[in-house]
């Protein structure tokens, strides 16, 4: 396939593409590009976020290019400081490599097995020695360090900002070096660190990668980035019914960016859908079904996003309880106080299960329960119900 055929659906909805020419360049080549992508795992989902660029290294995959998903269980050790206002928590090796061997397998949702290589960047940057750091240092000044804004404002303001900082973003253009890349993705705050993974690889002789970057997702929250710290996120293994109950809860205003970069829609598609919903001959709530079946078939099959439509119209349109609940033993005495109750069931805090039992949120069989304690006998047998999606049925213990 030509550069020009694959070039709409490899700079479909990208943010800055540096250089674009070169990126032309690299695709008259003639042969499959390495196209890397790094992925520190310092979480232990992969959400829709983390999904935006993943897809667009499966585009490259569609295209007959090698993806060469780098899993940063030695950077996750240091610490990227991109858009941070203080040097950054570093997290131990027993932690990284806890959260590395949960999304090893949801980053196989979103990518095909062919075209795939994943490495670890501990395979050669653990083995580094003083030499080859001092190398890799030479690399660049610290006036280069400082045209980074997050840098600059920090050491303008006094705030510390430390040496192994300043490594983060030469060990990531290491990477590219060991892999040979031939383009980097990453997100759009992540531009500064993919430019320097450039001079890097000049440094060793070889020729620039170029940075491609993607758009940051807004969470279901429709307003901050898509974070699990935030916890306004959906995981790419979050089961149907949650994913597309999830997808129903983002405000109307979010939808433009989710059909693009959540549920990667053609962009033809997604210009009719939001004339439709200008003109007014599109509704907003049928629109975002049309979204949460998109983002559901994506990770589970139509069939699945289908059954998880059917189970939200049970809930919400139909008021119904799900069929298949976790059953919950009831604590022994006469009486049950029930922000205790919830705060084991659900592992919620103390003060959470009082403010949900403040706002109306915690139900009995459908109905709004409005007191802090009630008697034991009558809870056993019934449903309760915290939120829109948390169901336990209550009862006399459990064999």
């Amino acid at each position: 396939m030509s550069p020009e055929e694959q070039l709409p659906l490899l700079l479909r909805y990208t943010d800055q593409v540096v250089p674009r020419d070169d990126l032309i360049d690299k695709l008259a080549l003639g042969r499959p590009l390495r196209v890397k992508l790094g992925l520190d795992p310092t979480a232990p989902s992969v959400t829709l976020g983390w999904a935006v660029v993943l897809r667009k290294l499966r585009h490259f995959q569609e295209m007959g290019h090698t993806a060469v998903l780098i899993v940063g269980d030695f950077t996750a050790q240091v610490g990227d400081p991109s858009e941070r206002a203080e040097t950054r928590k570093r997290l131990t090796a027993e932690e990284v490599n806890g959260y590395a061997a949960n999304v090893l397998e949801q980053f196989r949702k979103v990518l095909l097995p062919e075209n795939l290589e994943i490495r670890r960047n501990s395979e050669w940057l653990a083995t580094l020695d003083m030499p080859g750091l001092l190398e890799l240092t030479s690399a660049a000044t610290v006036a280069q360090m400082l045209e980074r804004s997050d840098f600059a404002k920090r050491y303008g303001e006094g705030t510390p900002v430390s040496v192994m900082e300043f490594l983060y973003p030469l060990l990531q253009g290491y990477d590219s070096v060991a892999v040979e890349a031939d383009i980097e993705l990453g997100g759009s705050d992540q531009l500064w660190n993919l430019m320097m993974g450039r001079v890097v690889q000049e440094r060793y002789g070889m020729e620039p990668q170029v940075a491609m970057t993607m758009p940051i997702l807004v969470g279901v929250d429709g307003h901050r980035r898509m974070g699990q710290s935030l916890g306004n996120y959906i995981g790419v293994d979050d089961e149907p019914d949650e994913m597309f109950g999830k997808t129903m809860s983002i405000p109307d205003d979010a939808m433009g960016q989710w059909l693009r970069l959540a549920a990667d829609l053609d962009p033809a598609e997604v210009e009719s859908i939001e004339a439709g919903l200008a003109s007014g001959a599109l509704h907003p709530g049928e629109t975002k079904r049309r979204l949460a079946r998109s983002v559901t078939a994506l990770y589970w099959g139509e069939e699945s996003a289908a059954d998880a439509e059917a189970a939200f119209d049970q809930l919400f349109r139909e008021g119904g309880i799900p069929d298949d609940i976790d059953a919950f033993s009831l604590p022994e005495g006469d009486s049950v106080a029930v922000p205790g109750l919830i705060r084991d069931i659900f592992g919620l805090s103390g003060a959470e299960a009082r403010r949900l039992l403040t706002q109306g949120a915690v139900k009995v069989d459908g109905t709004v329960l409005e007191t802090q304690e009630v008697a034991r006998a009558d809870l056993n047998g019934r449903v309760l119900q915290v939120g829109k999606r948390r169901f336990v049925r209550l009862v006399d213990g459990l064999d």
